[in-house]
């Protein structure tokens, strides 16, 4: 496997794990300023910034209309994760979202 296309994935991983620990922060927060202070919160951020670094490692042998498609991913990992953990409704509309990013995304690593 491409090491690019693992830190790739890595960071969409670390990426949906940044946006989960984020949401957790928001529990119980009285204000913007003690959600930041939050360890949920900050760990978050730091995830971020993991997913941040791997996401340059791939866009040293990627291009960015390649990498940056495929991040739309995190966005089917998200729903699923926000339906089934926080329990957030997912329609149609959703479930159409999801199916037309997976495409999108399949099209553009077979033209590649």
């Amino acid at each position: 496997m491409n090491p690019y296309y693992l830190a790739l994935g890595g960071s969409i991983a670390v990426g949906v794990g940044a946006q989960v620990a984020l949401k957790v922060g928001t529990a119980a927060s009285d204000s913007v300023a003690t959600q930041f202070m939050r360890p949920a919160t900050l760990v978050g951020l730091a995830l971020y910034l993991i997913s941040a670094v791997l996401y340059v490692i791939a866009l040293r042998k990627m291009t960015i209309s390649l990498a940056f498609p495929t991040v739309s991913l995190a966005y089917v990992l998200i729903a699923t994760i926000d339906h089934f953990v926080f329990k957030e409704p997912f329609g149609l509309a959703q479930l159409g979202g999801t199916i037309l990013i997976i495409a999108g995304v399949t099209l553009l690593h077979h033209s590649a």
